[in-house]
């Protein structure tokens, strides 16, 4: 979930939407304007720090919006000629290996070294995002348009909320209020699987997914993760598409596979999601997580559904519906509100999310 990701996308989640591989918490040597930021809750840094954007912040901007929106067009495209799960795992699989030589041949040995413990968060928090969340979105997409899993997959932050509450913190009335307005959009959305335009399986799937990306996020902020950002992000990856893997196997995908059959544009469909989807996006997150403040890059929660909705009219000629359309709008409205509210919350609880946002920031690059 690309994701959603990839990419990839707040510490209690209330505070912003998740997307896909997040590092664990604000780096210690990001500039004052995003340590601030994440220290106060209140955005008074963001305000300072824009006027200093260069055209790096808004260039990695540009790639984060367009690319983890793109990913659902590409797992559409992917799974044309490829099985949804086995799919996944050679994504994953793939680019979390190419993630982990790179903290190898930058950090050595010791940038992979984790305890017993950390490597079985970052397992269990990979397993549930790129397993669970992102899995079931390519299993979704086989019979779902790009677009409109885009929009589903948007609504993660109105689970968060839930997930806070159950945790024991109160969440705000306007929250609930966009949890509420939120649900009703996914009602809409949702309308076409029960008219039966759209088989209801995939609609399910993919809510399915989002229930268990927020759980994922959510644990990965209660449990000790591995210290190094992309060395955590590379087993999550691995534990991730190792499950991908299993199920795929257990659900018989490998029979009458055949790699001359795959088409060349699910090939380079799958090849974007590496290299773009997984590896560049991510990059790009991760360095606007240390180069501009936190509110603007949390901005992408908002644009990728709108992208992806665009280009699976654009590419695939997926129609624009009105239960999409409106149902889509009611769903960035309640998410929209859920993370306005957390965001200039002044409230302990509320710092401390600031504090932890990064966590579940980047998980995805599967953004879908």
């Amino acid at each position: 979930m690309t994701a959603p990701a990839e990419r990839g996308p707040a510490g209690s989640a209330t505070a912003r939407p998740v997307p896909a591989d997040a590092p664990a918490d604000a780096p210690a040597d990001a500039p004052a304007d995003v340590r601030a930021d994440a220290s106060d809750g209140t955005g008074k840094a963001d305000g300072a720090a824009a006027g200093r954007l260069g055209a790096g912040v808004w260039t990695a901007l540009v790639v984060v919006y367009v690319v983890w929106g793109s990913t659902y067009l590409a797992i559409r495209i992917a799974v044309e000629t490829m099985p949804s799960f086995l799919s996944a795992a050679a994504r994953f699989l793939t680019a979390g290996l190419l993630l982990a030589g790179f903290v190898a041949v930058r950090h050595g040995r010791a940038g992979l070294r984790v305890d017993l413990p950390q490597l079985g968060s970052a397992a269990l928090v990979g397993l549930l995002l790129l397993t669970g969340g992102n899995g079931l979105v390519v299993l979704g997409e086989t019979s779902v348009p790009s677009g409109l899993a885009a929009l589903l997959v948007a609504a993660v932050p109105l689970w968060m909320v839930l997930l806070t509450a159950a945790g024991g913190e109160r969440p705000r009335r306007a929250e609930l209020a966009g949890v509420l307005l939120g649900l009703v959009g996914l009602a809409v959305l949702s309308a076409p699987a029960i008219g039966g335009s759209i088989a209801p399986t995939g609609v399910v799937a993919i809510i399915c997914a989002t229930l268990t990306w927020a759980s994922g996020s959510f644990a990965s902020k209660r449990i000790r993760m591995p210290g190094n950002v992309f060395a955590s992000s590379a087993y999550q990856m691995l534990a991730g598409g190792l499950g991908n893997l299993l199920i795929g196997l257990a659900r018989g995908e490998q029979h009458g596979l055949r790699p001359g059959d795959v088409s060349t544009r699910s090939w380079l469909a799958l090849a974007f999601l590496v290299v773009f989807g997984s590896l560049v996006a991510f990059t790009a997150y991760a360095w606007l997580l240390r180069a501009a403040p936190l509110t603007l890059v949390a901005t992408y929660a908002y644009v990728n559904p709108v992208v992806a909705v665009l280009l699976g009219w654009l590419v695939l000629a997926e129609p624009l519906t009105g239960p999409t359309l409106l149902g889509g709008a009611v769903v960035v409205a309640g998410v929209c509100l859920v993370v306005s509210v957390s965001r200039g919350s002044g409230r302990p609880s509320a710092r401390k999310a600031a504090r932890k946002s990064v966590r579940e920031s980047v998980r995805e690059s599967a953004r879908g």
